[in-house]
């Protein structure tokens, strides 16, 4: 497989894209702007006494940029051969698909590798609940991203849709829990009690002014995120089977909830629509253009990222909570935190790369930094969407997003090609790709990978909040995006508290002998990360499972690719296929 690298536009085999991109950073570094220029030694050398010439006429010089000028040079003058940095064949969970109910989706299938050739543990969990809140096409995605530990992960998987749930619940009527459900919500009460709501409203219960409401609808969805991720963290300070004494564990997050919209012309019986109407009269659902079949609402703390591809054009959906950010570096700064010089972008507190998520309780001096404020965004889907992609860390810090969505419409378009060819023989996709490998050629003839270049700006987002003192004095601002060179032409809105003082807003409850809630049953299927599902691609493929074979294939592609490309971290990646992907061409 060859991945379409976006900085030089150049097609690369994945065991080469580190040393590739390595190459990038070290002709940026030497003043080389143009990526596709070719050096040779003389070339360098001269570049290099340019460099240090001007630097030592600096009055306030840095060694440690001397020797990032040396160690560029040193890497351009070496003809480096590329290795293979994992072991792309064997990976430690094979792709799997979901059965969900939602009309909007096709397909999902998730795939998972620990990397066993960086990463002793699999910290990384996902959830994919059907029939959330006990209503038909609606579904809600969880994918969490473990550090330090897998604690704060599985139960941030657990007890994170329920608390989101409860929010919902409160201010849509047609969202629906459990006797079992409320049982668990009751048990937090003593955790989550008077003083504590009284605390937070200061965030979630904002007055909201006219031109904000006109403007994003779906404001009410954001701050049952925003409470329900803080909820959550307040609950993670219980620090329930937790094993360290001195730093407990924390996770990223990346979230979806995938809502249908019900037709007015099509959909169910008069008597069904009136039901959904009357339940909905305060729920913006009922207030969409005609043309939207339904919605997405994301959510993301950390280093875990959605990508949606609409339109043919890949659409951002999360924000990058880390030191290489911009505003999360002056944010943490500003607040009394310490950044440490550690490469690329430094640590937080010498520790943690994610400046925002949720646990990390055990380092009071972390936690004043580390914030579980997470970034939203709401996303009309039409026949233009045609896949979504959550994914860990291990995915992004070696493809951005144009190169993962490129490499999923392709990947996606081989297979396609590759079941047209087993329908004429009589055999499976799967049993065709060995003697039917990728070829460069198929990942140079797809204009879409041109068009990923162009962004579109998301139709429903919300404004920046901010929390700027103790006191609860809140200001709104116009929202900054930084991004690192991913979708420079796109325009990704948030709701976010920028500022966090860093004071507890709870002094801490320590529930003696206290255990971990049970998972919650009731009508919502929940699917587990370490649950039994069914694996693809075995058995004659029909129609009616093609688009099941072909995300479990696709799902399976990226992390192999992942793997080749040099990642050091557990694998997560759950894609979901929707209705439009039936237009690829």
């Amino acid at each position: 497989i060859s991945i379409f690298c976006s900085a030089c536009q150049q097609t690369i085999y994945p065991y080469h894209l580190l040393y590739h991109k390595n190459t990038h950073k070290a002709q940026t570094l030497l003043g080389f702007d143009n990526p596709q220029t070719k050096t040779d030694n003389k070339t360098l050398l001269a570049q290099r006494q340019k460099l240090i010439s001007k630097l030592t006429k600096i009055p306030k010089y840095s060694e440690k940029h001397r020797q990032k000028i040396d160690y560029s040079f040193e890497f351009l003058m070496n003809n480096h051969t590329p290795t293979s940095y994992g072991d792309p064949a064997n990976i430690n969970n094979p792709s799997t698909f979901k059965k969900v109910s939602n009309s909007l989706i096709k397909a999902l299938s998730v795939c998972q590798d620990k990397n066993s050739t960086w990463q002793g543990d699999m910290e990384d969990r996902f959830i994919v609940l059907d029939n959330y809140g006990n209503r038909s096409d609606t579904c809600f995605l969880g994918l969490f991203d473990g550090s330090h530990g897998v604690t704060a992960a599985e139960t941030v998987a657990a007890e994170l849709p329920l608390l989101f749930l409860d929010q919902l619940a409160q201010m849509d009527s047609s969202y629906k829990k459990s006797k079992d459900e409320q049982q668990i919500l009751d048990s937090f009460a003593t955790v989550i009690n008077a003083d504590y709501r009284q605390k937070e409203r200061i965030f979630s219960d904002k007055p909201s002014n006219d031109k904000t409401n006109k403007t994003n609808t779906y404001e009410w969805i954001h701050k049952a995120y925003a409470k329900s991720f803080w909820r959550m963290d307040r609950l993670l300070r219980l620090g329930r089977n937790e094993v360290s004494k001195v730093r407990w564990s924390g996770c990223s997050a990346v979230t979806c909830l995938v809502e249908r919209i019900p037709s007015e012309e099509t959909d169910g019986t008069e008597e069904e629509k009136r039901k959904h109407f009357e339940n909905n009269t305060h729920s913006p659902l009922a207030r969409t253009a005609k043309d939207v079949a339904g919605l997405l609402h994301i959510a993301n703390i950390g280093n875990a990222h959605g990508v949606l591809r609409k339109d043919g054009n890949s659409h951002c959906l999360s924000k990058e909570h880390s030191t290489s950010n911009v505003s999360e570096r002056k944010r943490i700064l500003q607040n009394g935190g310490n950044i440490s010089t550690n490469e690329p972008d430094g640590l937080v507190e010498g520790y943690l790369r994610t400046t925002r998520g949720l646990g990390h309780h055990g380092d009071p001096a972390l936690k004043r930094s580390v914030i579980p404020v997470p970034h939203t965004i709401s996303v009309p889907i039409d026949d233009t969407c045609q896949f979504l992609i959550l994914a860990s860390n291990g995915l992004w810090e070696v493809l951005d997003y144009n190169e993962v969505v490129a490499l999923t419409l392709t990947t996606f378009t081989h297979y396609l090609r590759m079941y047209e060819c087993a329908q004429q023989n009589r055999t499976t996709p799967y049993e065709r790709q060995h003697s039917m490998p990728l070829t460069e050629d198929h990942f140079n003839d797809s204009k879409a990978i041109r068009d990923l270049q162009n962004g579109r700006e998301i139709l429903y987002s919300n404004k920046d909040t901010f929390l700027t003192d103790s006191k609860g004095n809140l200001k709104e601002n116009e929202p900054k995006c930084s991004r690192r060179n991913y979708l420079q032409n796109s325009k990704i809105f948030s709701d976010k508290l920028e500022s966090y003082t860093g004071q507890e807003l709870l002094q801490t409850v320590s529930l003696v002998g206290s255990k971990a809630s049970p998972p919650f049953e009731g009508d919502t299927k929940m699917y587990p990360s370490n649950c039994k599902t069914q694996t693809a691609g075995r058995g004659r493929v029909t129609s009616e499972t093609l688009y099941d074979s072909a995300a479990s294939y696709v799902s399976e592609q990226l992390v192999k690719t992942a793997l080749a490309a040099g990642s050091r971290d557990n694998i997560t990646i759950l894609i979901v296929l929707l209705n439009g992907c039936n237009k690829i061409p």
